[in-house]
């Protein structure tokens, strides 16, 4: 199989070579190409990053939040972790899902594919996958973890409800495989990229992208996958509640969220304040989250920091 080369570690940038390689190559046989992002959080097409993701530890950390355009849940991605993408005709891509697996058992991985969207060893997740289907044609791309930090990957996408909850590493660590493990053989993430890079393109050559191809790509990026329209603004409504004791009492705040911003918000509680919480809660309608650190909240509970009210909308 022929194939591209990406050598991006930008997150915004690594979803749009996805979109223009499914939306603008019309190849005659399936491409793949394998690449690496940068430390992200890539939350799926529906997904609100306020229910799914840890927003102020990505944030502490310096972590990138990034939409793709496939369904799917979140996924954590650092330099442990080795991407794929295969694009191609429906038709031509009908067996798609097994070549990864087959090439992983080449390589001497007992991997299978779940009937869903993951690739198991010995019942453990080392690879969960997507797919996007666009004029008679698709995309599958997912994730291989080859030595991915289990400590980030738990605190990064620790929300309430999520699949990665309180019980920590642990409990993480027996519900996925880090291939390393598995392929002692290859003492590097490098190592393992060639050996699955030889296999899958059983001595095929690189597929060359159109001259206008680098410009295209960060035009989609600056005008689509950079922006806060499409990573926060495209998340469905959502609705939240959080409750919190502080100096002031207890303040339980529900809200809605709709296109990123606050379309209705309440607070309920024992709380004491000069003024009424409500008239607050109408100002606040229209504002995204991160812009409630500046909000006047001491004037409606008493002593409450501007950090400690913007808190309370961070699930």
């Amino acid at each position: 199989m022929k194939y591209l080369l990406n050598t991006s570690t930008d997150p915004h940038r690594n979803m749009a070579f996805d979109e223009f390689a499914l939306e603008a190559l019309t190849l005659p046989e399936p491409v793949f190409y394998l690449w690496q992002n940068a430390p992200s959080v890539i939350i799926g097409l529906n997904q609100s990053p306020y229910a799914e993701v840890n927003l102020p530890f990505l944030q502490e950390k310096g972590i990138v939040l990034a939409r793709r355009v496939t369904g799917g849940g979140a996924v954590y991605h650092d330099w442990g972790n080795l991407n794929y993408s295969i694009v191609g005709s429906i038709r031509a891509m009908e067996n798609a899902f097994e070549w990864v697996p087959e090439a992983l058992c080449a390589l001497g991985v007992p991997a299978r594919r779940t009937g869903r969207n993951d690739i198991l060893v010995d019942g453990r997740k080392c690879s969960g996958y997507a797919k996007r289907l666009s004029r008679g044609r698709m995309m599958i791309h997912g994730t291989l973890m080859w030595d991915v930090d289990l400590q980030t990957l738990t605190e990064a996408l620790r929300v309430p409800g999520s699949k990665v909850d309180a019980a920590g590493v642990a409990s993480v660590t027996s519900r996925v495989a880090n291939l390393k493990d598995y392929l002692p053989q290859y003492g590097s993430l490098e190592a393992f990229r060639e050996a699955l890079h030889a296999l899958l393109s059983a001595g095929d050559g690189p597929c060359p992208l159109p001259e206008d191809a680098a410009q295209r790509i960060k035009s989609l990026e600056r005008e689509k996958f950079g922006r806060w329209e499409w990573i926060y603004g495209h998340a469905p409504e959502s609705t939240h509640c959080k409750r919190q004791k502080f100096a002031c009492g207890t303040i339980e705040v529900h809200y809605n969220l709709k296109r990123g911003v606050l379309s209705e918000v309440s607070f309920l509680g024992d709380f004491i304040g000069d003024r009424p919480a409500q008239e607050l809660a109408r100002k606040l309608k229209g504002l995204r989250p991160e812009q409630l650190a500046s909000a006047d909240a001491g004037a409606y509970f008493d002593g409450l920091s501007a950090r400690e009210f913007a808190s309370l909308f961070t699930d």
